[in-house]
């Protein structure tokens, strides 16, 4: 099967649709990811082309370059999702009465909460990026680096809560803090791209 983005849009719609695990949450976030950083990118370069945000070209550079870095990161990381929960379903089709069931499931739980968790604080930086975007970068890209924002926005309140979930019953696992603190970061994010205000 091809990788993730070499597949035609439709049929990567029809395949999350259908009755398999996979793609499933953690790949649509990533994609959502990747998305909103393509976004960040798109409005970063209409600044660049603008001479009258010259003052702002050195800043967008670093931002449209970042935004891409973040973008192959997502699409890495919701190649990675379709196999992650593998050993999850595997612990699960054990007979309840196998006496290393529990253990292997928690393990493998711990395990599957790495990459959602991976794909949450690529897109709470990519949220940061959207309202720096929508605030100091051309002004008729505003909407869709807001749009950008608010993308990321779901993806890392997503992935941190897939992330969460299977950490269930881990109280003292520090992901489990970082899984609630990523949505709030990316929540400020897109509050700040919403209420940007232009001085140009």
């Amino acid at each position: 099967m091809d990788a993730l983005a070499d597949r035609s849009l439709g049929l990567l719609l029809d395949q999350v649709a259908a009755e398999s695990p996979s793609p499933g949450g953690g790949s649509s976030c990533a994609l959502a990811c990747a998305l909103a950083a393509g976004l960040v990118q798109m409005a970063a370069a209409f600044t660049l082309a603008r001479a009258d945000y010259a003052e702002r070209h050195e800043r967008m550079a670093g931002m449209r370059e970042r935004a891409g870095a973040l973008r192959a990161e997502a699409v890495a990381l919701a190649e990675r999702e379709l196999h992650v929960y593998g050993a999850v379903l595997d612990a699960l089709r054990l007979p309840e009465d196998d006496p290393g069931r529990a253990e292997r499931l928690a393990a493998a739980l711990s395990d599957a909460a790495d990459s959602p968790l991976a794909v949450a604080r690529t897109a709470a930086e990519v949220a940061g990026l959207a309202a720096e975007a929508a605030r100091t970068g051309n002004r008729h890209l505003r909407g869709d680096a807001v749009a950008g924002a608010l993308l990321a926005e779901a993806a890392c309140a997503a992935a941190a809560r897939l992330a969460d979930l299977n950490l269930a019953g881990r109280t003292d696992d520090p992901r489990r803090e970082e899984a609630a603190e990523l949505p709030r970061r990316a929540l400020e994010a897109r509050m700040a791209a919403l209420s940007a205000t232009r001085d140009v």
